[in-house]
């Protein structure tokens, strides 16, 4: 039963939620299908964007933590958050719209067979989009339809996690005796993980990086990466296991719209074991208005006017809303306005 499914979500920290919001929305085309907070401190948003309908293995999501300081990327940190396209067509429609933004990115480069295209935000948080083409795996999820990006071009989830380390021996023992990956290849300083049924849905890429300074979080970096696993019977049977193996962990954490497991696997990278359901569609949200207002799990709603209060106002209202489809056949630069 100790099974890992691929990636389920990524989550990491902004300066603004609601620049990360316009970012994802307008640039990027991708859905927030959760406006929450963070369950652990009720005044850091917790925004979810996701594909049409919030599937897992398509989510990144954020925090926002008032007054934190900026990261500074070095090893021993989850670097970069990449996303799948359906093709090679697709990404070069991407260079051309993250061109059309003034988004900074660099060529797109061949990994491990797989094109990439890197690029990053307006708090250095480091991404990529990469090339389902000629990629077997997991399936991907679906576009979001109504919003600024082709359906043809679209984000379609989260493809490879790619790790920094200083010690890749450790990481590397933790990944396939630990966690059931399959090591698949290595490349100059870079090595290939896979799990479940492979591809951009379900790998690992680790860089060996031992004299970089020690990453610092903050604003502009991961704070973890999610794995996926079917249900909470499988969930309880990692938790037996690091028990048993004296890993330390959090034990079971009802998060309402999924089950979760956290640890610590190697320092200072945080891995979660996710749930995929029950999911993002509950009894406040239907499929049609998914993120448009502030939800709260169960347990925090008797405090709503409270964290109300405690929050910085965020209109994600989206409903009334119709997105052009955005082509660029003559790229003409336009300033991103966060």
């Amino acid at each position: 039963m100790r099974q890992l499914y691929g990636i389920h979500h990524v989550t990491a920290v902004t300066s603004s939620a609601q620049d990360i919001y316009k970012f994802f929305t307008y640039v990027l085309g991708m859905r927030l299908v959760k406006k929450t907070v963070n369950q652990d401190d009720v005044k850091a948003y917790h925004l979810f964007f996701a594909d049409e309908a919030g599937n897992p293995g398509t989510d990144m999501t954020f925090f926002h933590f008032p007054r934190i300081q900026k990261a500074r990327h070095g090893t021993n940190e989850i670097y970069r958050t990449s996303f799948r396209v359906a093709d090679d067509e697709a990404l070069s429609y991407w260079e051309k719209r993250l061109t059309h933004y003034q988004i900074k990115h660099e060529p797109i480069k061949s990994i491990f067979g797989r094109k990439f295209l890197y690029f990053q935000d307006f708090d250095e948080q480091l991404y990529a989009l990469v090339s389902d083409e000629n990629v077997p795996g997991i399936p991907s999820g679906q576009p979001w339809k109504k919003g600024p990006v082709p359906n043809e071009y679209a984000i379609l989830g989260l493809g490879p996690i790619f790790l920094r380390v200083s010690h890749p021996d450790i990481m590397n023992d933790r990944l396939v005796n630990h966690l059931g990956m399959r090591f698949i290849k290595k490349e100059e300083s870079l090595s290939l993980f896979e799990m479940g049924e492979g591809g951009n849905g379900g790998s690992v890429i680790v860089d060996f990086q031992r004299f970089l300074p020690q990453a610092q979080p903050g604003y502009g970096t991961v704070h973890h990466v999610a794995f996926r696993i079917p249900d909470q019977d499988t969930l309880h049977e990692w938790r037996i296991y690091f028990n048993e193996k004296k890993i330390p962990n959090s034990g079971y954490v009802n998060r309402f719209y999924f089950e979760s497991l956290y640890s610590r696997l190697y320092p200072n990278i945080l891995f979660e074991f996710a749930t995929d359901g029950p999911g993002f569609i509950d009894d406040e949200e239907d499929l049609e208005h998914l993120g448009e207002r502030l939800a709260l799990p169960p347990h925090l709603r008797n405090r709503r006017e409270l964290i109300e209060r405690m929050i910085v106002p965020l209109d994600t209202r989206r409903a009334h809303l119709t997105f052009e489809k955005e082509y660029f056949p003559n790229v003409e630069k336009k300033p991103y306005q966060a």
